[in-house]
C-alpha cells in the first residue's frame, strides 16, 4: 500500500468514526456492530441508518433488550416535569414513530446540507460555536470598567510570575475548557517537545492548498508560541486569545455555547495529527511514515464475539476511550462493562450451537503511551428533551494495572472473570442470609434479630412495679371506666352490621350508667403495671424463657458474625484476585484529570496535573496555579460532592519514562531547563515578551517612586514644623480638638472650674465619671483632666513638674483603658490611638511622641497652666531628634490606625443597612471591610475587629441579595430578570472569589455552592426561550470556580465622624446584634 493510500484510508476511518459516533448520539445505540450494520445497509446515509436501527429495536424481542441497550436510563420520573408543550416543538416523548423520524430526519438533513455546502461538520460546528462566544466575551471583556471581575490588576507585580511555578492561563471568556486541556497536554514533556521543535513544511513552494492545511499551520504556530510562553514567561499567567481566535477563524457559525471539552480533545488531537502529518510526509525516506500524535495517542483493540450465531473478529484504533458512568462505582468496573457487551457464554464455548446468544468483547491489542478515558458523565433527558450532568460517585486509582484488557491475557482473564462472577453469585446468597438477620420481621419496621431476642429477654426478666393479684385479674368484672375500652377495641369493621346488634346482649349489665369525667378518665388504673412486665409467670417458665432467649440470641449473634466475615472473606478475595505479578505488567499511572462543576448545559473546567519530579498535584484553574493534594483530587473529582467531578482521565504508561523525562544538554549532559530548552525562534519571541513585560514593571516602579518620593517630602516638611504638624486634623483625624469656635464659646474662667471639676470627679469617682464632666473630645478631656489632676504638684514645683505629672497621670489612665476587656459594644481601641498602640505592642518611642504631640496641641491655650504645660510640651518635641523616633515607623504605626477607624465605619455603615434590608449598598460596605480587616489581622489578633462575625455578616448580604435576583428570576418579567441579573453579575458573582479563597472557611464554600444549586436547578424546568438563553450565559460566570482575586469596584466613600459619635453610633449597632438572632454566627 502507498503512503498516499494508507493517508487516504486512515482520513476514511476517521470519517467514519465520525459517522458512528453522530448515529451514537442520536439513537443512544453502544453497540459498534450494531451500529457499522446500520452504516452499511444505509450506504452511509445517516437518515436512512437512523430508520434501520429503530425498526430494529421495535422488532427485537423483549429478552435481547439486555444486547440491544442504550447508553439512556430510565426517566419516568421527569415525564411530569413541563406538561405545557410547545407547539412548535415536535415531540419526541411520545410513541408516534411520525414524529421522531421526521425529528431525526429534519436533524440530520441540516447537518447534512452544512456540511454539503461548507466541508464543515457538526463537531467542527459546534467548536466554531465555542469559540465565537469565547472571542465575544473577549472583546467585550475589553470593554470593561476596572471595577469588573475579569480585569487585570493594575499593579504588574501581582501579575508577576513567582520563581519556579507554573504558568496559568487567561480566561478569555468561557475558554476554561481549553486551559485545561492545554494545561494537561502541556505538561506531557513528550508533547511539549513535539510541539516546541515542530518546524512547519520547509519548502517555499508548499502553500496551503486545501482548508485543513489553512488551518493547521496558524494554530500550530500560535500553539508553539503559547508553550513557549507556559515555558519561560515572567509573566504569572499568559493570553491564548490568539490560539483561540484562530480557531474561532476557521468554523463559521452564530450559535453561542459552551464546548464540550471531550469533542475540543478530540478535535484538537485530529488537527495535530493533520499538522505532523504534512511534516511526516516531508520527512519520509522510503520508508512508512509515523506520525508522532498517532503513536501518542491512539491504540488498538480487537472486537471478538458472536452476533446471531456468526462469530466475528475486528480490529480498531482508539483514541479517547468512552466509558459510562451511571451504575458503576469505580474504574475497572466502567471498563469491565465496556470490555463485555452482552451474553458472552457462547463466545467462549468452541462448539457451541446455542445461535440466540449475541455478544462481543473488547481486548486491547496495542495501549497508547498516553491513556485517555473519556467518563459520560452527561445522559439525554427524552422527556425535557435536554441534557443532564450524572453526579454520583465514581472511584478511580492513582495506578492503573491495564493487564486484565490485554489480548494476550485473554484466557486467564476469562478465567477470572469466571471465578469473578461465580463468587459474586456466592456473595448475593450470602447477602441476602445477612439481610434477613440484620432486619428481621414481616410489618414495616424491622429490626436485627439478636436485639429483637435481647428485647425479649428484658421484657421475660423485668419485674412489674405494681400489679392487682392474679385472682383479682380473673375474676373481678370490668369496671365502668374500662368497659367501653374492651368493646372498643375487640370492635371491627365487620361488627358495624347485625352482628353487633346480635352480640350485644351478651355483655355484662353494668350496675350503674357509665359517667364521664373528663380529668381523670384516662388516668392510669393503678392495676397496670408502671413499665412492660410479664404478669403470669412461674420462676421455673422465667427460667426456662431466659435459658432459651440467652441461646437463640448467642446462635443468632455467632452466625451474623460468620456471615460477615464471610462476606469479608469473598469482598478480599475479589479485590486479589487480579494482584498477582502477572497481572500487574502494564501500569498506567494518572497524570491529569479534568474537571467539571456545573450541570449539563453549563459549568467551569479545571485540571489537576501531576507534577512527576516534585511528587504532588497541581491545581490548574485558569490563571490560578496551585499546590493541591490527593485528598482534595479525590474531593473534587469523585464526584457525589457537590457538583464537581472528573469527566476526563489521563494516564500514562508506567514504564515509558520518556514521556516525563526531562531534556539533556548533549554536550555537558546537564538537564536543560526554562528558556534552553526553546528552539531559537521561540527564544526570541519569548525575550521580546519579557522585555515589553520588564518595561511595565520599571514604569510601575517609577510610578511608585515618584509617590514615594512625593509622601517622603510630605513627611520631612511636617518634622521641620515647630510641634509636630502631623497631627492636623487630615493626617490625624482621630485627634481631634476643640474648634476656634468652640474655644470662643468657653471662657477662661469656665475652663479653670471644668479643668478643677475634672480633678474632683477623678479623686472621688473615678476616671469616667471624670471625663463626662468635661464635654470635651476625649482626649482632650484627658488632657485637662491629668493637667487638673497634676495641680498641687504644678503649684508647689513649677511649669515642669507639673507637665511631667500630668503627662504620667495621662498615660498611666490609657494603659489602665487598655487593660481593661474590650468587647463589641464597649470597644476602647476607638476611644485613643494610644489605646490601640498598646494592645498591639508599639515601640515606646511612637507612644510618647503621640502623647507628647496631644500635650503641644496649639488648642490647649484655655487658662495659664494649660499654655505653660504645652509651650514645655512644645520644647519636648524640638529636643527629639530625627534617629530617636522612625518618622516613617511613626507614619504606618498612625496610617494603621486611620485603617482600624475607616474599618469600624465600614462595619458600622454596612451592618446599619443591613439591618434596613438594604442589601446593595450594605454588601460593598461589608466586602471591603472585611479585606482591610484581614489585613489587618494579618500583623496581630488585635489590629482588627472580630473576623467571624464581619464573615458571617457579609456571607448573609450575599446570600440575601442571591435570592432576591433568583426570585427576581423567577418573576419572567424582562424588567426583573434583567435586575436580578445585574445584581448578580454586579455583586454578588465577583464577591465569589473572595468566598471561595479560603478553603477553611466551610460555612463560606458551602454558601457558595447553596447559591450555585440556586440557579442551576432552574436547568431542569420550563422556561421561555430567552429565560433559558440568558441562564446559559450567566451560569459558566457564576460556576467559575478560580479563587483568584480579581480587580473590584472601588471603596465607598466613608463620612468623617468624631470619636464621640463614632463611639456611641457603634455601640449602638453591635448591642442591636446582640438583640437579634444570629443565624449560625
Amino acid at each position: 500500500m502507498t503512503v498516499e493510500q494508507n493517508v487516504l484510508q486512515q482520513h476514511s476511518q476517521k470519517h467514519q468514526q465520525t459517522l458512528l459516533n453522530q448515529l451514537r448520539e442520536v439513537t443512544g445505540t453502544n453497540d459498534i456492530q450494531l451500529l457499522q450494520q446500520a452504516l452499511q445497509a444505509s450506504n452511509g446515509d445517516l437518515a436512512e441508518a437512523v430508520s434501520f436501527l429503530t425498526e430494529k429495536n421495535a422488532k427485537a424481542p423483549q429478552q435481547e433488550e439486555a444486547y440491544f441497550h442504550t447508553g439512556q436510563t430510565s426517566n419516568d420520573r421527569y415525564i411530569s416535569v413541563g406538561s405545557q408543550a410547545d407547539t412548535n416543538v415536535i415531540d419526541l416523548t411520545g410513541d408516534d414513530k411520525d414524529d421522531l423520524q421526521r425529528a431525526i430526519a429534519l436533524s440530520l438533513e441540516e447537518s447534512n446540507r452544512a456540511f454539503r455546502e461548507t466541508g464543515i461538520t457538526d463537531e467542527e460546528q459546534a467548536i466554531s460555536r465555542v469559540l465565537e462566544a469565547s472571542i465575544a466575551e473577549n472583546k467585550a471583556s475589553l470593554k470593561r470598567t476596572q471595577g469588573e471581575v475579569w480585569s487585570d490588576s493594575i499593579n504588574p507585580y501581582d501579575r508577576k510570575r513567582q520563581e519556579s511555578c507554573p504558568v496559568g492561563l487567561k480566561n478569555v471568556g468561557n475558554t476554561c475548557w481549553f486551559s485545561a486541556v492545554i494545561q494537561s497536554l502541556f505538561n506531557l514533556l513528550e508533547f511539549r517537545r513535539l510541539v516546541l521543535n515542530y518546524v512547519p513544511p520547509s519548502d517555499p513552494q508548499d502553500v496551503p492548498q486545501n482548508q485543513k492545511e489553512r488551518r493547521n499551520l496558524p494554530f500550530m504556530r500560535e500553539l508553539r508560541q503559547l508553550f513557549a510562553l507556559m515555558v519561560s514567561s515572567k509573566r504569572k499567567y499568559v493570553d491564548p486569545s490568539r490560539a483561540v481566535e484562530i480557531l474561532k477563524d476557521t468554523f463559521k457559525s452564530n450559535d453561542l455555547q459552551q464546548q464540550d471539552v471531550s469533542e475540543f480533545t478530540h478535535k484538537l488531537l485530529d488537527w495535530l495529527e493533520d499538522a505532523f502529518q504534512v511534516k511526516t510526509e516531508e520527512e519520509r525516506d522510503g520508508e512508512k511514515p509515523k506520525n508522532p500524535m498517532v503513536e501518542l495517542f491512539y491504540g488498538r483493540f480487537l472486537a471478538v464475539g458472536m452476533h446471531e450465531g456468526k462469530k466475528f473478529e475486528n480490529s480498531e484504533m482508539f483514541g479517547q476511550y468512552p466509558l459510562q458512568v451511571n451504575g458503576f462505582k469505580d474504574l475497572h468496573e466502567c471498563l469491565e462493562a465496556a470490555m463485555v457487551e452482552g451474553e458472552i457464554e457462547s463466545l467462549q464455548a468452541e462448539n457451541s450451537t446455542n445461535s440466540a446468544k449475541s455478544g462481543q468483547e473488547h481486548w486491547f491489542t496495542a495501549l497508547p503511551p498516553v491513556l485517555t478515558f473519556e467518563l459520560s458523565r452527561f445522559e439525554f433527558n427524552q422527556a425535557l428533551g435536554r441534557p443532564e450532568k450524572i453526579h454520583h460517585k465514581l472511584e478511580f486509582p492513582s495506578v492503573l494495572y491495564m493487564d486484565r484488557y490485554m489480548d494476550k491475557n485473554r484466557e486467564i482473564t476469562r478465567i477470572k472473570r469466571e471465578e469473578i462472577r461465580r463468587l459474586k453469585d456466592h456473595l448475593t446468597v450470602l447477602q441476602q442470609r445477612l439481610e434477613r438477620y440484620l432486619s428481621y420481621g414481616s410489618g414495616p419496621k424491622r429490626f436485627p434479630l439478636a436485639d429483637v431476642l435481647q428485647y425479649a429477654l428484658e421484657f421475660a426478666s423485668s419485674k412489674p412495679v405494681c400489679t392487682s393479684p392474679v385472682d383479682d385479674v380473673e375474676t373481678t368484672p370490668p369496671s365502668s371506666i374500662t368497659a367501653p375500652q374492651t368493646t372498643v377495641r375487640q370492635e371491627s369493621p365487620m361488627d358495624q352490621g347485625p352482628l353487633a346488634a346480635t352480640d350485644a346482649p351478651c355483655t355484662p349489665p353494668l350496675q350503674r350508667p357509665v359517667v364521664h369525667k373528663p380529668f381523670t378518665q384516662s388516668r392510669v388504673p393503678p392495676e397496670i403495671p408502671m413499665h412492660p412486665a410479664p404478669r403470669h409467670i412461674t420462676e421455673d417458665e422465667l427460667r426456662v424463657l431466659e435459658g432459651c432467649l440467652h441461646r437463640w440470641r448467642m446462635e443468632v449473634e455467632n452466625d451474623t458474625r460468620d456471615l460477615q466475615e464471610s462476606i469479608a472473606r469473598l469482598h478480599r478475595t475479589i479485590d486479589l484476585m487480579y494482584t498477582d505479578k502477572t497481572m500487574m505488567q502494564v501500569p498506567y499511572r494518572l497524570h491529569a484529570v479534568l474537571v467539571h462543576e456545573g450541570q449539563a448545559n453549563a459549568g467551569h473546567y479545571w485540571a489537576y496535573i501531576h507534577d512527576h519530579h516534585q511528587e504532588r498535584w497541581m491545581k490548574y484553574n485558569d490563571i490560578a496555579v496551585t499546590k493541591s493534594s490527593w485528598e482534595e483530587l479525590e474531593r473534587d473529582s469523585f464526584g457525589g460532592y457537590r457538583n464537581a467531578s472528573a469527566y476526563c482521565l489521563m494516564y500514562i504508561n508506567d514504564t515509558e519514562r520518556y514521556l516525563i523525562e526531562e531534556e539533556f544538554d548533549k554536550e555537558t549532559g546537564q538537564v536543560l531547563t526554562g528558556m534552553n530548552t526553546l528552539p531559537r525562534d521561540l527564544k526570541e519571541y519569548v525575550r521580546d515578551d519579557n522585555r515589553k513585560f520588564e518595561k511595565e514593571l520599571q514604569e510601575w516602579d517609577a510610578q511608585q517612586e515618584k509617590k514615594a518620593q512625593q509622601e517622603k517630602m510630605e513627611i520631612h516638611t511636617t518634622q521641620r514644623e515647630p510641634h509636630g504638624a502631623s497631627t492636623s486634623g487630615k493626617e490625624l483625624e482621630y485627634l481631634e480638638q476643640p474648634s476656634a469656635k468652640d474655644l470662643s464659646k468657653v471662657c477662661e474662667g469656665d475652663t479653670a472650674r471644668m479643668v478643677t471639676k475634672a480633678a474632683t470627679e477623678y479623686d472621688d469617682r473615678g476616671p469616667e465619671a471624670a471625663l463626662q464632666a468635661v464635654m470635651l473630645t476625649p482626649t482632650m478631656q484627658g488632657i485637662i483632666m491629668a493637667i487638673g489632676k497634676a495641680r498641687n504638684v504644678y503649684d508647689r514645683h513649677g511649669p515642669e513638674a507639673g507637665f511631667f505629672k500630668a503627662f504620667t497621670a495621662e498615660y498611666s489612665r490609657l494603659v489602665r483603658l487598655a487593660q481593661e476587656d474590650t468587647t463589641l459594644e464597649n470597644d476602647n481601641r476607638l476611644k485613643h490611638v494610644v489605646v490601640y498602640f498598646l494592645h498591639n505592642e508599639a515601640p515606646k518611642k511612637i507612644i510618647e511622641r503621640t502623647l507628647l504631640e496631644q500635650f503641644a496641641d496649639r488648642n490647649l491655650n484655655f487658662d495659664e497652666r494649660c499654655r505653660s504645660v504645652m509651650k514645655i510640651a512644645r520644647a519636648k518635641l524640638e529636643l527629639i531628634k530625627p534617629k530617636e523616633v522612625n518618622m516613617e515607623e511613626y507614619e504606618k504605626w498612625h496610617h494603621e490606625y486611620r485603617t482600624f477607624r475607616e474599618i469600624t465605619i465600614c462595619i458600622m455603615i454596612g451592618l446599619e443597612l443591613f439591618q434596613k434590608k438594604s442589601y446593595n449598598e450594605a454588601l460593598m460596605y461589608l466586602i471591603h471591610a472585611y479585606q482591610y480587616n484581614k489585613e489587618l489581622l494579618s500583623k496581630g489578633i488585635y489590629r482588627g475587629h472580630d473576623e467571624e462575625l464581619m464573615s458571617h455578616y457579609r456571607r448573609e448580604c450575599l446570600l440575601k441579595l442571591n435570592e432576591h435576583a433568583a426570585a427576581l428570576f423567577e418573576s419572567g418579567d424582562d424588567q426583573d430578570v434583567e435586575e436580578g441579573l445585574t445584581t448578580m453579575n454586579e455583586l454578588v458573582v465577583p464577591c465569589l472569589p473572595l468566598l471561595l479563597v479560603d478553603e477553611m472557611e466551610e460555612k463560606d464554600i458551602v454558601a457558595v455552592e447553596d447559591m450555585r444549586n440556586r440557579w442551576c436547578s432552574y436547568l431542569g424546568q420550563e422556561m421561555e426561550p430567552n429565560l433559558q438563553e440568558k441562564l446559559t450565559d450567566f451560569l459558566p460566570k457564576l460556576l467559575d470556580c478560580s479563587t483568584e482575586i480579581k480587580a473590584f469596584r472601588e471603596p465607598p466613600k466613608l463620612p468623617s465622624f468624631s470619636t464621640h459619635e463614632l463611639c456611641e453610633r457603634f455601640a449602638r449597632v453591635m448591642a442591636s446584634l446582640s438583640r437579634t438572632p444570629a443565624d449560625g454566627r
